[in-house]
Parts: structure tokens; sequence; C-alpha cells
């Protein structure tokens, strides 16, 4: 059986045929463009899916359901985005418009459950409790608990991206103030960086984003990697943003397993053992079984193999 997963992004749509092992056979992607209308969002992706099949050298005859985790508050039961601020969506009959296209089941997922699930599939160790954090364009999460998806009594929990850092803090796209996502998502780290170049313009990152031509989330990790002060001043501090809100997670759930992905998590060791040696004088527990922090093994491909798999849930 194979299955269509579709990862719904800020920047990009990424799409899949994923096997039931959870395999990706083929996939691709295009750029979201998100300030367009919704329903040109939508048929790109049905296009793109039609596209990974085609491009397999499977039909979507072969195909059994779709599978697509977009952001935001999600109606599982209907295939509606109920809103979402990241790509602007309210009341979005998505399933319903995707059928348009292609006729088959359609299942939606919040996008970073998605990715949880996906990550979870994958090298979860069958644990009871696992906790997967991504960092992009806004900060998402996702919770699985005894295998399964939790979002809540409403479909709209596990948004650990909107827990309070800073009382009264920046504003969020959410509508409020202060949130993780203001401060730890790449979005807040390019803010952060470009602030840091206008403070101090010889700084590395100035040259370093003249020749990258742009400023982006690797910028401040490059250069502070060459021991530019500035850059390991702002690549500091955002990990110290990043840690802060995993305690916090940590100290309510103490999950066995908490998986940080995203584009930035593929800075690996030099993200990570920052943050574990912040745990572990931050943490509350003091006596029992720590959490186990570690970087995502699926990057890019989680959402798409957690999407297959919620519609693969789906049918069952």
């Amino acid at each position: 059986m194979y299955y269509i997963g579709i990862d719904l992004g800020g920047t990009n749509i990424a799409a899949g045929l994923v096997d039931e092992s959870g395999k990706i056979l083929y996939s691709d992607s295009l750029p979201t463009m998100k300030e367009r209308r919704w329903s040109e969002i939508v048929k790109d992706m049905a296009l793109l899916a039609e596209r990974v099949v085609n491009e397999s050298g499977h039909t979507l005859a072969e195909v059994k359901a779709v599978g697509i985790g977009c952001p935001g508050t999600i109606d599982k039961a209907h295939g509606v985005v109920v809103y979402s601020n990241n790509i602007v969506m309210h009341n979005v009959p998505v399933a319903d418009e995707f059928r348009k296209y292609i006729d088959l089941p359609v299942f939606l997922e919040n996008d970073a459950n998605a990715a949880a699930l996906g990550e979870y599939t994958t090298c979860g160790n069958g644990t009871d409790s696992f906790v997967f954090m991504t960092l992009g364009t806004g900060v998402g999460g996702g919770i699985i608990l005894n295998g399964k998806v939790w979002s809540g009594f409403n479909g709209a929990g596990a948004e650990i991206g909107h827990q309070t850092l800073v009382f009264g803090g920046k504003p969020c796209t959410c509508g409020r103030r202060g949130c993780l996502e203001a401060y730890a998502s790449v979005t807040a780290l390019i803010e952060q960086t470009k602030d840091a170049m206008e403070k101090h313009p010889q700084s590395l990152m100035n040259q370093w984003a003249e020749e990258h031509q742009r400023v982006t989330g690797r910028t401040s990790f490059e250069c502070a990697k060459n021991g530019d002060a500035a850059a390991i001043a702002v690549r500091d501090r955002y990990i110290e943003y990043v840690a802060e809100g995993i305690c916090s997670i940590i100290n309510v759930l103490q999950p066995e397993i908490l998986a940080i992905g995203g584009g930035i998590s593929r800075e690996g060791d030099t993200l990570l053992e920052p943050i574990n040696a912040y745990f572990a004088e931050n943490d509350y527990n003091k006596h029992m079984k720590k959490t186990h922090i570690r970087i995502a093994k699926l990057f890019g491909d989680a959402g798409i193999v957690g999407a297959a798999k919620a519609a693969e849930a789906g049918l069952s």
C-alpha cells in the first residue's frame, strides 16, 4: 500500500510517495508563495502530489489515501484548517478542495504533529512518551503518548511554540506577546542576526550575508565557527532561548525522548551540547531518570512521512 504525504510549510510545499514501512519512494517540493489565495496553494499541492506519484513510476490507482500536514489548528474530522497565522487560513476546507483534483481519501493533521508522528514512527524506539520540537518559520511541536498523537480534547493542543517565554515580550504572529516562537524560531534568529549586524558593521556576518546575498538561520552559526564575537553572542543567546523552552516542556511532561527538528537542527552538536548543558543545570528534576534530548533523524522528511502515516491511521 502507498500513501501520499504532503508537508505544507511557510516556505515550501513538500510531497512524497510513502510505503507502509515509512520509506519515501520519491519526493519533490515547490515554493509555497504563502501570500496567494489558499485555493491556489491547495491546487499546487494536488499537482505536486500527482507529479511525485508519476515520477516514482507508480499510479494514483495504487495510492490508498493522502495525508496533509498543515500549520495551525485543524478540524481533522472535517478536513478543515480552522485557523493558521503563518499561512493565513480561516475555516478553509482543504480536504474538499484537494479532492477536486485527486479523488482519494484526504486526512489533515497539524504539521508539527505530523512531523512528530513521522519522527516517532522512524526512531521513537517504541517509547510511551515522545515530544518533537521543530524550529523553522515558527516553533512547532508534537506530542506522542502511547503511540498516538495527543492534541487535546479540541485538536488545538501541543502548540509548544506559544508558551510564554518573556512576559509582555516581543509580538508573536498568534497575537500574543513573548511566545517562545517569537524568540526561538528561525524567523526570530534571522531578526536577531540582522539586529547584531546593524550594531556590529565589522562583523563577519555582514560579509557572509553579502556573499550569500541574504541572511539566514545559518549566518550566525557559520560566522561563530570562525570566532566572530558578535555571531557567537547571537548564536549562544538563541540557543538559550531554545533551551529554556525545552526545559519548560520537559518540566511539565517528562517525556522519554525530546527530538529537535527543523533546518537549524542540522547544526548537530553545536546546537545540542549547549542545550544539554543548560538543561542539566536548569531542569527541576534532580533525582529521577532524565529525558533524552536528541537531534531528529528525518530532518525535512519527517513531515512527509508523518502526513502519510496520518493518512494510514485515518483509514484504520
